[in-house]
């Protein structure tokens, strides 16, 4: 249970818009609207109180305290409502039923949620992919294969609509016919980057585009690190494609250390720039990920036995088709390019019947070579 939550589910219920007019002032966030209903026990008590009554509660000052005051007069809460309305835009907040149930128990879950789109039910289990702006060929590749793999499998791809591993991932998670959120730091009618308009709309007739901003708002300074707290806090777990070692994708794996969330990470080469992030979170503890069954079979507890049997979703029928030898060799070749002697290595076969099992892997179409000793995954 959120802390925001305890003790007050039943007068924020009966009090929807109270609550709302209190949620749009600027300045008020979770601990001090826990602060507001603890003194005064409903929203309703607090905007009825005085400007003096207001400055005694810890966290409110004077230009909290005079915003309060007049809020009811402002007509803030009518032009936010108008508009959400004229754009099919739901406004959640943490006691309704949509509202996300992980999202609930951070310890500083949004006040409002702007959601435009399918909302999820909101047991839905969410996974996020996220990583550098400046993506390689090589994240890329392995987003792309992670991202529909693990749709397939039946989570929700959680990222944040921005350019490199974030869009990649919707794309991926999209083309796999699964769902995808895209957690914006601005209002979810502003799309930015612009030139991913198109990309959002996608996301809302089989996701959702969420946000904390409400519509009118000014950017803010941080309200990217902020939104992070946002995608790690909707998932069970995070994982890290690509992040130079001053990533803002680092900053959603500090969230989700703090909030509790599987870490996962994807190794790179040491001397990449991209991979340094990366490779310094599994030196720290994250998760190795190497393929889509290594987040699968760590979160299969969560998934229970309905969830688990649809992992095998994720398998070409090609695949289902495969004799044992066939397997053993298919399960030690990446969704990037990998040299045919660490295969006969990991395999533990002889070198004719790898070589052997790799041309029926090409017959197939699973595999393709990428150069004389290299190759990879093509599902």
């Amino acid at each position: 249970m959120s802390i925001f939550l305890s003790g007050f589910e039943e007068p924020l219920a009966s009090e929807r818009s109270d609550y709302l007019c209190l949620a749009l002032i600027p300045g008020i966030g979770a601990r001090t609207m826990l602060g507001l209903l603890g003194h005064f026990r409903s929203p309703a008590a607090v905007l009825a109180a005085s400007f003096d009554e207001l400055c005694r509660v810890h966290r409110v000052g004077p230009k909290i305290a005079g915003a309060i005051v007049h809020a009811r007069a402002s007509g803030c809460l009518s032009r936010v409502v108008t508009h959400c309305q004229d754009n099919s835009i739901r406004i959640l907040i943490p006691i309704d039923q949509d509202y996300p149930r992980l999202l609930q128990q951070i310890a500083d879950p949004p006040l409002i949620l702007y959601a435009r789109g399918a909302v999820p039910p909101p047991d839905q289990l969410c996974l996020a992919i996220v990583g550098s702006r400046h993506a390689t060929a090589y994240g890329r590749t392995v987003t792309e294969g992670l991202a529909s793999q693990l749709a397939r499998a039946g989570f929700t791809i959680v990222s944040g609509l921005a350019r490199g591993i974030d869009a990649y991932a919707h794309r991926a998670t999209l083309e796999a016919e699964g769902r995808t959120a895209a957690v914006l730091g601005s209002h979810v009618t502003d799309i930015y980057p612009a030139e991913h308009t198109e990309l959002a709309q996608r996301i809302t007739e089989k996701g959702w585009l969420l946000s904390e901003t409400g519509p009118f708002e000014n950017p803010k300074a941080g309200v990217f690190p902020a939104r992070n707290r946002i995608i790690s806090g909707l998932c069970a777990g995070v994982i890290v494609v690509e992040a130079a070692e001053r990533s803002g994708a680092l900053i959603t794996a500090t969230h989700a250390g703090e909030q509790g969330r599987d870490l996962f990470a994807i190794p790179g080469p040491v001397h990449a720039r991209m991979s340094r992030g990366c490779n310094q979170l599994i030196r720290d503890g994250a998760i190795l990920v190497q393929d889509a069954s290594d987040v699968i079979d760590h979160l299969g507890p969560l998934m229970g036995e309905s969830r688990l049997g649809a992992t095998t979703s994720i398998r070409h029928p090609a695949e289902l088709q495969l004799n044992e030898q066939e397997r053993a060799v298919l399960q030690h070749v990446a969704p990037i390019p990998t040299d045919i002697d660490e295969i006969i290595v990991r395999s533990q076969l002889a070198v004719s019947r790898v070589l052997s099992t790799i041309g029926a892997l090409e017959m197939r179409g699973l595999v393709q070579r990428t150069s004389g000793r290299c190759i990879q995954r093509t599902r």
